[in-house]
């Protein structure tokens, strides 16, 4: 794909621009395309890949979809900081929110090398380099305006909705139900959400596994330290920028975080 669209997608992440679609003859056509500009984006950002977010694949009536798009180090926030920036909404309902979902991340402490089109890791082979569970919020937004008409491939190139991580306390309970608990979310003043959440997929781990093989087909590794994320379990939150917010995942954990407008 081309470099120009590379460093227009590098430059929107870099300031929160959200802008028009791409002009027409830069615009990824198929995966191939999009993944391939994904990772040119990556290569000219100037931070080192922390994680990935992902999903099982899915099929509609145009076709597979497949959810895998970096996190990178430099937006990525780690418990016990009680800030998070985060570029506010400008989604006419949600303007000026902090668009976030509530999710799980599985922390690596080895390596997981690419093999190529070799053997695939195995399960056992995935979940012994796992070093913790850590709760999460996938924080959210397009760089492609809301009416742009912007498809899955403009989206996989942009990053898939992502524009950062908070990445929050380890779940401290052993053998405990990953795929379901009572969230809560609150401020000093109110009760704003209390619903049981519940994994997209029914296994949290279910991505994570597509995922390792996945990048190790494409000659992509995991290091220590990067987390994956698998998926939302409640979809997108629009969230007050400003107060003081109590997170709670059920019995897994709980944290407290103050949003804050990102700036460059």
């Amino acid at each position: 794909m081309s470099e120009t669209a590379a460093v227009i997608l590098a430059r929107r992440r870099l300031q929160g621009e959200v802008a028009a679609l791409l002009p027409q003859g830069l615009r990824p056509q198929n995966f191939a395309q999009a993944f391939a500009l994904q990772q040119q984006v990556a290569a000219l950002l100037p931070s080192a890949i922390a994680g990935w977010k992902c999903a099982l694949p899915t099929v509609d009536a145009n076709g597979e979809k497949q959810v895998v798009a970096p996190l990178y180090a430099a937006e990525l926030c780690r418990f016990p900081t009680a800030i998070c920036p985060i570029w506010p909404s400008v989604l006419p309902q949600s303007k000026g929110l902090a668009r976030v979902e509530p999710e799980l991340a599985f922390v690596f402490h080895t390596d997981l090398p690419a093999k190529g089109q070799g053997e695939p890791y195995h399960k056992a082979d995935i979940d012994a380099a796992i070093g913790g569970v850590h709760l999460a919020l996938e924080l959210i937004q397009s760089r492609f305006l809301p009416d742009s008409g912007a498809l899955y491939f403009d989206q996989l190139a942009d990053g898939l909705f992502n524009q950062g991580l908070y990445l929050g306390p380890a779940v401290a309970v052993k053998d405990v139900d990953l795929n379901q608990f009572l969230l809560s979310i609150s401020t000093d003043d109110a009760l704003l959400l209390q619903q049981q959440a519940q994994h997209p997929n029914g296994d949290a781990k279910a991505a994570l596994y597509w995922l390792v093989n996945f990048l190790s087909a494409q000659g992509i590794g995991l290091t220590a330290g990067q987390a994956v994320i698998t998926g939302s379990y409640a979809g997108v939150l629009e969230l007050p920028i400003g107060p003081q917010i109590q997170i709670e995942f059920g019995q897994l954990g709980a944290f407290s975080l103050q949003f804050q407008p990102r700036v460059c």
